[in-house]
Parts: structure tokens; sequence; C-alpha cells
């Protein structure tokens, strides 16, 4: 009975293990649709608790004007990015804090970030 109770006890937890390693990790994507009037050149994408941004998710595409661009994002631990365009004139339009289960992008002229001097 004890030997019963145990092993049932060992079974729990092994699957409580198993289904933590399976939600430590997770594949997620974001769309997004670029309304700036410009082209797109790089687009970075880095969970939001990075310092760094991540290599651009183009390669050597371009987002054209007009079009959706779907980033697979593999293994990681949170649906929380920061995202940043680069256009073609090297303006920058950024994103903080994206929850990218809830919420896709749509890039618009009027959210290019301030210049910096």
């Amino acid at each position: 009975m004890k030997s019963l109770h145990l092993r049932s006890i060992l079974l729990l937890l092994a699957a409580l293990w198993l289904a933590g390693i399976a939600q430590a990790q997770a594949d997620y994507h974001v769309d997004i649709t670029n309304r700036t009037g410009y082209v797109i050149h790089r687009i970075h994408v880095s969970p939001v608790d990075s310092n760094s941004w991540e290599e651009d998710v183009l390669g050597a595409g371009v987002l054209a004007r007009g079009q959706t661009f779907r980033v697979h994002l593999r293994g990681y631990r949170s649906p929380m990015f920061d995202i940043r365009l680069v256009d073609e004139d090297g303006d920058t339009y950024t994103y903080r804090n994206v929850n990218v289960l809830r919420r896709d992008i749509v890039a618009l002229p009027n959210h290019l970030d301030p210049r910096r001097r």
C-alpha cells in the first residue's frame, strides 16, 4: 500500500516536471505589416529582458510598402519582445513590451522614433 502511494506521488512529480520543461520554451510568431510609406530593410526582435538587439530577421530581404512579414520566434520562454524596424533612410520604429500572443505590428508613419541628437 505504501509502495503504491509512493509510486503515485513519484509519477505525479515526474508529470509536473515534464510539464514544466514543455512550458519552459515555446514557439511564437508575430506578423509585421509595413504601412510606413518606406521600404523596411531590417527587423530586429529581442526578448524584453535583453540588453541588445538580435540579428536582422529579414536577412538579405526587405519588407516592401504594404507587405506583411511573419517572424517565427522559436525556443523562447516568454511571449514578450521588443521589436525594431529600420527603413531605407535608416529611420527606426521601435515597439517595446509586445506580447506576440495578443498583438501583431502594423508599422505606421507616426510610429517613427524621435531622432537622437
